[in-house]
């Protein structure tokens, strides 16, 4: 989340007018043991982590446990093996389809009535 100009001078304002000037150079190294301390710590768990695990380190890929890779349609395929594999309308082709239904309603076409699926009224 990028901090913008505006966003940035009114975060210096609140800085001064918060603990005062007299007191913000102690925060900021304050701020800057706790950030060397982050590191220092992140950097020894990887030193550690490349120790144990020896020669497989170079090997692990990295990337598939980043959580931005994730796709959820993906893992529900995978975790239901024997569901049907549909193929899932792209964004492209689900919104040709919400077009194609829109010009149908402005020419006044009725639309298909959406599928309902069977409910058993006494089981509910």
């Amino acid at each position: 989340m990028p901090v913008h100009g505006s966003e940035f001078l009114v975060l210096i304002l609140l800085a001064f007018i918060i603990p005062g000037p007299k007191q913000l150079p102690e925060y900021a190294a304050k701020l800057a043991r706790v950030i060397v301390k982050a590191r220092r710590m992140a950097n020894d768990a990887k030193v550690q982590l490349k120790e144990q695990m020896g020669p497989e380190y170079e090997d692990l890929d990295w990337r598939q446990y980043d959580p931005r890779q994730y796709d959820p349609r993906r893992i529900v395929k995978q975790a239901l093996p024997g569901a049907p594999r549909r193929r899932l309308p792209s964004r492209r082709q689900a919104g040709e389809h919400e077009l194609r239904r829109g010009r149908a309603r402005r020419r006044g076409a009725r639309c298909p009535a959406p599928r309902r699926h069977p409910r058993d009224r006494e089981a509910t």
